[in-house]
C-alpha cells in the first residue's frame, strides 16, 4: 500500500509459546489471540501437541496483525517462550535476529544466546503462588510487559474471560507478578549491558 509515493509497512507479529503438556500454554496462546482482537488486530492462532496428556511437546502459535494474514503458520517468530530445554533446543533458530527470546530457566538450563530473557517463571510462580498452576499467566504477563504486542488492559480482559469463575482475583494478580518479573529482568540486563559497555569504553 502507498500513501503519498511511499510504501506503508504492513505490521506481522509471530509469536510461539513452546513448551511440555501440561504447563496451559495452549490457554495461553488463546488469551493472547483473544486480546490482539481486543485490541482490534487481525488474529490466527494455532496449536500442537503430543500424546502424552502431561510431559509431551506442546506449542501454541499467534499471528497478529494491522492488515491481512496471508499464511496462518508461524515461521519466522518475533517472540518465542520456551518453558521447556527442548522447546528452546527446537525453536531458538526459527527465533529472527532482532527477535524476543523469553526463557523459562526453571526448566531450561542450556541456553543458546546471551541476549534471552531468562526468567525462572514456574519457580517464581510456585513461590509466589503455591503451585505452578498460574505459570501460564505469568508467561502472559511477562509476554505483555517485554514485547508490548498486546495492551494490559486487553490482556486482563482476556484472561478475565477465559479463565474459570471464582479464579479472576488470583489469574489477575498471577498477571501483574508475570509483567514485575519481566520489568526487574529487563532493568537487570540493562544495567549489565551498559555495565560492560562502561568496561570497554
Amino acid at each position: 500500500m502507498k500513501k503519498n509515493g511511499v510504501k506503508k509497512s504492513r505490521k506481522q507479529t509471530e509469536i510461539r509459546l513452546a513448551g511440555s503438556g501440561g504447563q496451559g500454554l495452549i490457554t495461553a496462546g488463546i488469551i493472547l489471540a483473544e486480546a490482539a482482537i481486543l485490541d482490534g488486530k487481525n488474529v490466527v492462532q494455532s496449536q500442537s501437541y503430543g500424546p502424552e496428556a502431561r510431559g509431551g511437546a506442546s506449542r501454541a502459535e499467534v499471528i497478529i496483525a494491522d492488515g491481512p494474514i496471508y499464511y496462518p503458520k508461524a515461521t519466522w517468530v518475533d517472540i518465542l517462550l520456551a518453558m521447556s530445554q527442548k522447546a528452546s533446543d527446537q525453536y531458538s533458530f526459527n527465533l529472527k535476529p532482532d527477535g524476543m527470546f523469553i526463557v523459562d530457566t526453571t526448566y531450561v538450563n542450556q541456553i543458546p544466546t546471551t541476549s534471552a530473557l531468562a526468567i525462572p517463571i514456574s519457580a517464581r510462580t510456585r513461590e509466589k503462588f503455591g503451585r505452578e498452576l498460574f505459570s501460564n499467566i505469568v508467561a502472559l504477563g511477562v509476554i505483555c510487559e517485554a514485547t508490548k504486542v498486546v495492551t494490559p488492559q486487553a490482556l486482563q480482559a482476556a484472561v478475565s474471560d477465559r479463565v474459570p469463575d471464582g479464579t479472576e482475583k488470583i489469574n489477575s494478580e498471577a498477571l501483574a507478578f508475570g509483567r514485575k518479573l519481566a520489568k526487574d529482568a529487563l532493568k537487570e540486563r540493562d544495567e549489565a549491558e551498559n555495565e560492560a559497555i562502561e568496561a570497554d569504553s
